[in-house]
């Protein structure tokens, strides 16, 4: 009796700690009669946290794309109709950079509804029946499908409730024990931890561009006057320094405030839904386009004169409020030089979504201020301060190339999003190099633009700048032939999004491409020769002497494409995927039906596999206990795993640690 009480524990621990099935959804139907003959269908999933379920897609696509929710609703007899379309709530929507277009999905719980008419009164019941896809922020699992049996009458019939394909399991997955899990690291801390660091990038762009502003014609002789103004009408020092710190405090006031206006007219949430939507995308083009035709001296962006003269007149009051319009004065006379990296900065800021837009203005504002409550404080500074002259409008000038480079980051954004292919990577390129290059060119002095004055010489520090410009833009000469210029990653449109994948000709991976591919086999992600057939890539792990490395994937699976993009593509790991392994890819999604002969129920799920992702995933779920994606398992030729399979893996250290212990106990195993 004892020995069979602890054969049950180890085999209830070891389910734990090795199954990976995970069961993060149900769904639950109704239906409500709404008039005589006509019916509303419910369709209700609950989801776990941290998981989610895409919404319908209406216009289908041939670009790969996350795995849309579809209703089939059988009516082979014609005895109802459906009026309208499926309906969907709102949800959440937001520009996806891994598919590159904007995409829409719901977490927690979402209701889909169908209005039907019945047209033969002898109808009693309706069969229907959801395909889905769901993932959460480190996995997918395969697209499942759940049939419903509706009754009209309100009667329960056996399908009203249904958990999917995998309620035979009746396993609940341990994130804690999750054995495919590559870091204990709590999801909602990730989340976090990525938006601190997302407000702490918007704070130091923001401080920065406000150094910049500083160093602008509309600025910069504001510094001497306005501190030689406190350190004169101040009774003594202390009086001062006291003033100049409260000018200071109020210039940080009137950006922030600034800053909550924008974020309380738009709300914290819509912000970023708004980056990412295809007009404010196009908007923000046009503003920055503006702004930096500005800067070039083509037009001058201003307040109108009334609201200075208003301003001013405040400001003589004295006091506390005589101050804080002095700080508003400031901002008014300057306009023409700090609007448009304030707009500038409140865009980005508006990517981010939530508070960056007064982090931003925080840190604007901050490098605004800071230089008049110091020198207030040690006027002899002042004398070390370089004299106004023509190097002011060279900064404005330098500024005002960085507007137009950045804002055809925003038009690219509506271009993916709209797969209207005008701006591709090749073209992209091409924009930025022309206007660095031209950048390059005026700092050398080759170019003299409206409000620039008479040189015969450039100084040192314009010629280092200068240098570096050129460089950089050498630097993105060879991406137009297939160069991954990581130094700009997500600035220019990916790889895949260009005229030619492989660069101008084709000779992006030249030498790769010249190779005679095995049988079955293709070129993947980063001209990784992969096999989509098991068999045929087990055959050819035998005839080459290498591990398999199996990777379950799917095309749909948002975090395979993050892995293959930001892990794959490091160069050691690329070392290993290309030479030291076969890589066998299976695509749990894919819905190419089988041969009928080759089609089957599941003696583990009892479902009927039609097609071939139904067989990966099957085959996944029977052999390794586990339905998610990524999901990455090392075998032998005698298909026994040789190290523990592991999930999504973005520490790439980590994952070239796991993939290099693979081969190394492959070799141990089989080389004398």
């Amino acid at each position: 009796m004892r020995n069979i009480l602890l054969l049950l524990i180890t085999l209830l621990f070891s389910t734990t700690i090795f199954s990976q099935i995970f069961e993060p959804i149900k769904w639950k139907s109704s239906v409500k009669e709404t008039s005589e003959n006509e019916y509303t269908l419910y369709f209700e999933a609950t989801l776990d946290k941290g998981w989610h379920i895409y919404s319908q897609r209406e216009v289908e696509t041939e670009e790969i794309a996350p795995t849309a929710t579809e209703f089939t609703f059988y009516n082979e007899n014609k005895a109802f109709e459906l009026i309208g379309k499926t309906e969907e709530p709102e949800g959440i929507q937001k520009f996806d950079k891994v598919f590159e277009m904007e995409i829409k999905y719901f977490e927690e719980s979402v209701t889909f509804s169908q209005k039907i008419k019945r047209l033969d009164s002898a109808l009693t019941s309706i069969k229907a029946e959801v395909f889905f896809g769901i993932c959460d922020d480190e996995k997918c699992l395969a697209p499942d499908t759940v049939e419903f049996n509706l009754s009209l009458s309100g009667k329960v019939l056996e399908n009203e409730e249904s958990k999917g394909n995998l309620e035979f399991l009746n396993s609940k997955e341990t994130k804690e024990e999750n054995y495919a899990t590559s870091s204990d690291t709590n999801v909602a801390d990730n989340q976090n931890g990525e938006e601190k660091k997302g407000l702490w990038s918007t704070f130091i762009l923001a401080f920065l561009s406000g150094f910049a502003a500083l160093l602008t014609p509309c600025v910069f002789p504001m510094i001497p006057m306005t501190v030689s103004f406190f350190t004169k009408q101040s009774k003594n020092r202390a009086a001062g320094i006291r003033n100049a710190v409260l000018y200071g405090i109020f210039i940080i006031i009137i950006y922030v405030g600034l800053g909550s206006i924008v974020t309380a007219i738009f709300g914290a949430d819509a912000l970023n839904a708004l980056s990412t939507n295809v007009w404010f995308n196009l908007l923000f083009f046009a503003l920055l386009i503006v702004f930096g035709l500005s800067f070039l001296g083509a037009f001058e962006i201003m307040l109108p004169n009334s609201w200075a003269n208003k301003v001013d007149r405040q400001a003589d009051r004295g006091g506390l409020l005589g101050m804080f319009f002095m700080a508003l004065a400031l901002a008014i006379v300057s306009f023409s030089c700090t609007g448009p990296i304030v707009g500038t900065i409140l865009v980005e800021a508006a990517s981010k979504g939530g508070i960056a837009p007064i982090i931003g203005m925080f840190g604007f504002s901050l490098a605004i201020a800071l230089p008049f409550a110091l020198f207030a404080m040690f006027p002899g500074w002042l004398n070390s301060l370089p004299k106004s002259g023509g190097w002011l409008n060279t900064v404005k000038v330098f500024l005002g190339f960085l507007e137009l480079a950045f804002a055809f980051k925003f038009l690219s954004n509506a271009d993916l999003v709209l797969q209207l292919g005008l701006l591709q990577r090749e073209v992209f390129l091409s924009i930025w190099i022309a206007i660095f290059g031209t950048l390059g060119l005026y700092l050398l002095g080759k170019i003299k633009l409206p409000h620039d004055a008479g040189t015969g010489h450039i100084s040192v520090s314009r010629l280092s700048i200068a240098l570096l410009t050129m460089a950089f833009t050498i630097y993105l000469i060879p991406g137009l032939w297939g160069a991954p210029l990581k130094l700009i990653s997500g600035f220019p449109p990916p790889q895949t999004y260009s005229e030619s994948p492989r660069g101008f000709g084709g000779s992006g991976s030249a030498t790769e491409s010249t190779k005679e591919l095995p049988e079955g086999a293709k070129y993947g992600e980063h001209d990784i020769i992969t096999f989509t057939d098991y068999q045929l890539g087990l055959d050819y792990a035998k005839k080459v002497n290498k591990p398999v490395l199996i990777d379950f994937t799917g095309y749909a699976c948002v975090n395979c494409r993050k892995m293959e993009e930001y892990v794959w593509s490091e160069p050691e790991v690329l070392s290993v995927l290309k030479n030291d392994v076969v890589l066998i890819s299976l695509y749990v999604d894919y819905k190419k039906e089988l041969p009928e002969s080759e089609q089957y129920i599941s003696k583990t799920t009892g479902k009927k596999i039609k097609t071939i992702g139904n067989k990966w995933s099957d085959f996944q779920i029977t052999r390794y206990k586990a339905n998610a994606q990524p999901y990455y398992v090392v075998i032998d030729h005698k298909e026994s795993s040789i190290a523990k399979p592991i999930g999504y893996t973005p520490d790439k250290s980590e994952y070239l640690n796991w993939l290099r212990g693979g081969v190394k106990s492959y070799q141990k195993n089989n080389f004398k």
